[in-house]
């Protein structure tokens, strides 16, 4: 039994017919200079339509830690969305496949992220068989659901007729793709602000390295190593300056000296807690 969606990016229009359907996925990004202009409103108009709504991110040569902050930053995802990585360019390798999946799982945690790619990068370029949560494989010459490869696979891209790309998912029904879209999602993984007192070099804490992760997911991320992640130095307050720089612009809170230096305060802390990745 499978389940019938689309993906669509800035070739298609923001509304689209959505019947027979019980799942979009929509460009959000490609490399780190890209935005899909469409994104916003193609992802609301699946929303509007109890589609399941997934993201995915073009990926080019280059940083693969850039591409997964810029990608979750543009793409916003909310709790159930599904995020893929599309590999396509031959520049991109597949250890740098890997990578890039493995960090936003890491850092996204309770979004499914899968791989996207056609058949031959899978069968000759793949050297790995790791695709995350699940593979999304395009093969338009196969019959819906039924791809030419052996591994076991999430969605099935097997057509572009009319313009846009028609998928199958492997699923029953649209209920059970939501389902299991919305199985890993979790509370915020802070704990409430601990006091400004508590944020002391060298301290070690499972809040830190979940202080860590997130401040990455956002894009400020002034870590020269992530070996130590789970104790506080000085990648932890370049990058939570950062953060409060940017929240300060974006959010016109008229911060300036010390509000906008370490260490965090109650204000900065409960908005960097609040899970939009």
């Amino acid at each position: 039994m499978t389940v019938k969606g689309i993906d669509v990016s800035s070739h298609q229009n923001t509304e689209y017919s959505t019947a027979g359907l019980g799942f979009v996925i929509v460009k959000a990004t490609e490399g780190t200079s890209y935005v899909n202009p469409r994104h916003a409103g193609q992802v609301a108009h699946g929303r509007a339509h109890s589609l399941v709504v997934g993201h995915y991110h073009f990926a080019r040569p280059g940083s693969m830690t850039a591409q997964a902050a810029y990608f979750l930053k543009h793409a916003a995802p909310k709790a159930g969305d599904i995020l893929a990585f599309d590999w396509e360019d031959p520049g991109v390798s597949g250890a740098e496949k890997d990578a890039w999946i493995k960090h936003v799982r890491s850092v996204a945690a309770g979004h499914r992220v899968l791989l996207y790619c056609n058949r031959d990068f899978w069968l000759n370029r793949d050297h790995t068989s790791y695709a995350g949560d699940g593979l999304w494989i395009a093969d338009p010459n196969a019959a819906a659901g039924h791809p030419r490869i052996e591994h076991s696979w999430r969605f099935h891209q097997y057509s572009e007729a009319g313009g846009v790309d028609r998928n199958v998912g492997a699923f029953t029904d649209r209920a059970a793709l939501a389902s299991w879209a919305g199985q890993g999602v979790q509370p915020p993984r802070y704990e409430p602000f601990p006091g400004t007192g508590w944020f002391v070099m060298g301290r070690r804490s499972p809040i830190v390295a979940a202080m860590h992760d997130r401040l990455v997911a956002v894009g400020c991320n002034r870590y020269r190593s992530s070996a130590n992640k789970d104790v506080i130095g000085s990648g932890d307050v370049a990058s939570y300056e950062a953060w409060q720089r940017t929240y300060n612009a974006e959010h016109h809170k008229g911060w300036s000296g010390d509000a906008l230096k370490w260490p965090p305060g109650k204000e900065t802390w409960d908005a960097l807690r609040v899970p939009n990745v």
